[in-house]
């Protein structure tokens, strides 16, 4: 592996979630959101991050403010985007460079028009007052100690209108003192050959430092990023998750996790690759976005495997099917149980839950039987390892764990005279020999189930004040019956250290939450320590 100096710049990985990613569809960061994801990306070990722009509104220039007193970054650099000074202006009184200057940020992005068409449409001067716009911004942003990167702005449309005019404004940023001329696909149209082409042309003509900034419209922007890479560029622009503008932006964890295990390339801090699934949740978490769960490297899924064939060949050398250990990335493999599962699959899903069913083929077979037989009802196990568990249990143990024997249960449901829906559950069982007989209500009668039978058992149980329903998942599986088809609901539970999720099947969605809540609380209580006693 290649060894990369954090002091040597000879490779920058630069992130702009909190700028361009924040441009995404149903992201509304506070200044509090931006402070809390500036310091993941700073312990994942970018070396920038684009805070924003300062000036252009209150939010951007408060999080600068507030970042110069509480951020104390360990190894990334704050950035200040912004913009080249007005046409016909001069750089030293323009408020935009001046508020760059006032963020206290140590380097400064401008994004320049590369593009001759824009520079005549949307900036309404001459292409060589856009020129003389670069050169003034940038040598006015030096002279103040900043050190610039020019993002060049659909520079790959420019180049094929106008490669000469487009080039010019490459080597006028460069000759200025910009320390990287960053070429961007702003409309995310370009593909991995024409990107190495261009950046690679662009290189030759010019001798910038260049870096590559790639939207994802056409799905290639992890991939236009390498090929620029390839072709020479040492500075790339990405965002946590691929967020941004549209379809977003290049994703930062792909793009890493390709540099460092597939190029050998040390771009982050030693031990930090390691970090990079508990990164990309965490920002998940504090952009109010569920993680993608097939997102490369860092999904919840991109090391689990289904297929019975692959399951065989895993159980003989996991590598065979997985093209990096994902513990590398901070993440696991998963072995996914459903119809399409085999005895080895099941084989490593017990050894997973802490069964050997290795020695014992008439176990595992009926393991796999039953899978199969439960899955023909609707149930599906992939997502719900707790009711799998159990049902393995079941038949190692030859008979289900109970701690309580249910009597019966009902729900109802009725209108008030002003329109509002009472849901009320009542749940009458036996625990350790007593009858118990508990009313609930809720917001919805699954909601009143849960509260009845947690009411009926916590005095028996007391872990149960621990337990809370997080997720509640309805599905209508496919039939020919309407409102009459079979429900399937999936609920994640939690005891406030880690979560389970459990399943059930039946005619109607209140049997069939009925039946997940059961599989929830059995398992929470044999996960904390209860013995069964029914």
């Amino acid at each position: 592996m290649t060894e990369v100096s954090r002091t040597d710049d000879s490779f920058h990985v630069f992130d702009t979630t909190l700028r361009d990613g924040a441009q995404r569809e149903g992201i509304n960061l506070t200044v509090n959101d931006k402070l809390a994801i500036a310091r993941h990306l700073d312990d994942f070990g970018v070396g920038f991050i684009e805070g924003g722009w300062p000036g252009a509104n209150p939010r951007d220039t408060e999080f600068f403010a507030r970042a110069a007193a509480e951020l104390d970054l360990e190894h990334a650099q704050l950035v200040a985007f912004g913009a080249t000074r007005r046409a016909g202006g001069r750089a030293a009184d323009d408020p935009q460079l001046v508020a760059l200057v006032t963020s206290g940020a140590p380097v400064v992005t401008l994004v320049a028009k590369a593009h001759d068409r824009h520079v005549e449409l949307a900036l309404r001067t001459t292409l060589d007052e856009n020129l003389e716009m670069i050169r003034d911004s940038v040598t006015y942003l030096r002279a103040q100690g900043r050190r610039v990167f020019i993002d060049c702005e659909h520079f790959f449309d420019g180049y094929r209108a106008n490669r000469e005019y487009a080039l010019a404004v490459v080597r006028a940023a460069h000759e200025a003192g910009a320390d990287v001329v960053v070429l961007c696909d702003t409309n995310g149209g370009m593909l991995p050959a024409g990107v190495h082409e261009i950046v690679a042309d662009v290189l030759a003509r010019t001798g910038a430092r260049l870096g590559i900034h790639a939207q994802d419209d056409t799905g290639c922007a992890v991939a236009n990023t390498l090929a620029a890479v390839d072709a020479g560029a040492t500075h790339v622009q990405c965002t946590a998750n691929g967020y941004g503008e549209r379809v977003g932006n290049a994703n930062l964890f792909p793009v890493v996790g390709a540099l460092e295990i597939k190029y050998g390339r040390r771009v982050l801090p030693e031990g930090r690759l390691a970090e990079m699934t508990r990164i990309s949740h965490a920002v998940a978490e504090l952009v109010n976005l569920a993680p993608s769960t097939h997102q490369p490297y860092v999904g919840y899924s991109a090391f689990a495997h289904k297929a019975g064939l692959h399951a065989s060949a895993i159980k003989v050398d996991p590598d065979l099917y997985q093209h990096i250990d994902p513990e590398l990335v901070g993440n696991t493999m998963r072995m996914l149980v459903s119809d399409m599962a085999g005895r080895a699959s099941v084989e490593l899903k017990g050894k997973e839950l802490g069964y050997d069913l290795s020695t014992d083929r008439d176990l595992a077979g009926r393991v796999v039987a039953k899978v199969k037989e439960q899955e023909n009802l609707g149930y599906t196990y992939e997502s719900a390892d707790a009711s799998f568990e159990l049902l393995l249990r079941d038949e190692v143990r030859g008979s289900r764990d109970r701690f309580y024997t249910l009597e019966s249960w009902r729900t109802i449901s009725e209108q008030g005279p002003n329109g509002f829906t009472g849901n009320e559950a009542t749940v009458k069982l036996w625990a350790k020999g007593e009858r118990r007989i508990a009313t609930g209500e809720g917001n919805g009668p699954v909601n009143a189930l849960d509260q009845a039978l947690r009411t009926a058992l916590e005095g028996i149980y007391p872990q149960l004040a621990r337990f809370e329903l997080v997720d509640y998942k309805v599905r209508i599986l496919e039939g020919q019956h309407g409102t009459g088809s079979k429900t399937r609901v999936l609920i994640e539970s939690t005891d406030g250290t880690s979560t389970w999720s459990t399943v059930g099947v039946a005619d109607n969605v209140v049997a069939a939450s009925w039946l997940a809540l059961e599989d929830a609380y059995t398992y929470g209580l044999i996960r904390a320590g209860q013995q069964p006693t029914e």
